[in-house]
């Protein structure tokens, strides 16, 4: 399924994007969703970022915060279209697929205000010599005026081990459990491939940390210590998006090589391949063995070749799309696509398909049920999705 072409040439006119930023910014009424021709949604822009990479809405608020991948980190009250800046950020490392990365708050801290809230941020961060790794850091949230907020005391409280060479495969995409109790992050293999199956580090892996950053009780190998001690999955390698089913379930979605993008229920203590075995082979045609129900790792639910390049993955839990309730959606880059999955126990099957014209990188769930989507790169629009 495909957006209709009209709706493409709608979004593609300047008018609408500049009144989509002149709207942001002086609190005048919204666009007027764009009605999609076959699809369950309209769509309409409603502001325009640079290189947004990940967006969440404040528990309890109708406040959209948005990263940027050069450093800065916005905010959009969706409600009158105000947008504002966070100040306080940390220096990050800019560059190939590092920057500002994920956001994310408890679920438990649902003031209907934003004076003060926990928030959790990931970045890429320089080592020494020419390494580099990705950071979690946690700090307070504070909104003293409706332009303007700022994050005291940020620190800190996790890192990718070891920092390596190259400014790829950094993952970092965060996830609060259910229960608000642990702090799942996603970390990439780097591009490195062979840390990936190493428990002694924890390049591609999920980790699970107590809010605190520190590796959480019972975690398959904790009697292990040190970064052993937090993996919670192994055998990963670009990981862009994770989120929880209404069991209680985390789901993930990562790059493939040249093909075999895998959607992967989490098990804990699973090893899921990379680079072992893959359903895509390397970049330069050498193959790599393909899953198998006998290799001893866990097998991928759902897999793309040609790959869909996922960018984000929510498991929608809104009421507004009654078809999409308990589907994954996922936002594609290469594919330039929103892509609905239905999760049936352990596999998953693609349900439809929807192509955009840009990039998309970023999404996220409104209280109201709509789907925020973020598209990729400079001069990135973030749309809103909704019932039609």
């Amino acid at each position: 399924m495909t957006l209709s072409s009209r709706l493409l040439a709608a979004l593609s006119i300047p008018a609408l994007a500049l009144a989509s930023c002149a709207n942001a910014e002086t609190g005048e009424t919204a666009p007027t969703p764009v009605a999609v021709e076959g699809a369950p949604f309209a769509m309409a822009a409603m502001a325009t970022f640079e290189e947004p990479w990940a967006m969440a809405f404040a528990p309890g608020t109708p406040v959209l915060f948005v990263t940027e991948k050069a450093g800065t980190l916005k905010f959009l009250d969706t409600a009158s279209g105000q947008i504002g800046t966070v100040s306080g950020l940390p220096k990050v490392d800019y560059g190939g697929q590092g920057g500002l990365g994920d956001i994310a708050f408890l679920p438990s801290e649902t003031s209907e205000t934003l004076d003060r809230r926990t928030i959790y941020l990931s970045w890429a961060e320089a080592g020494e010599g020419d390494t580099r790794g990705a950071v979690v850091g946690k700090g307070a949230l504070v909104c003293g005026e409706a332009e303007s907020c700022t994050i005291e005391g940020l620190s800190v409280i996790w890192r990718q081990s070891p920092k390596v060479t190259g400014r790829g495969h950094y993952s970092h995409r965060l996830s609060i459990s259910p229960d608000g109790r642990y702090l799942f992050v996603a970390s990439g293999e780097r591009q490195k491939m062979q840390p990936a199956q190493d428990t002694t580090n924890n390049l591609g892996t999920i980790v699970r940390l107590n809010l605190d950053g520190t590796p959480a009780a019972g975690n398959p190998m904790a009697e292990k210590g040190g970064v052993t001690a937090e993996i919670w999955s192994y055998g990963h390698r670009n990981i862009l998006g994770m989120d929880w089913d209404a069991q209680g379930r985390l789901w993930e979605v990562e790059h493939g090589p040249a093909g075999g993008d895998e959607l992967n229920l989490v098990m804990p203590g699973a090893n899921y391949g990379w680079p072992v075995r893959s359903n895509g082979d390397h970049y330069n045609g050498d193959p790599i063995p393909d899953h198998d129900p006998a290799d001893g790792f866990a097998q991928p639910a759902l897999s793309w070749t040609p790959v869909i390049a996922p960018g984000d993955m929510v498991v929608y839990k809104g009421g507004m799309f009654p078809g999409w309730e308990g589907r994954a959606l996922m936002v594609g880059l290469g594919s330039q696509a929103l892509v609905e999955v239905a999760l049936e126990g352990e596999t998953a099957r693609e349900i439809a398909r929807w192509e955009f014209d840009n990039r998309l990188r970023a999404m996220a769930v409104g209280p109201d049920g709509a789907l925020w989507i973020a598209e990729n790169g400079k001069g990135g629009k973030v749309l809103k999705l909704v019932a039609q």
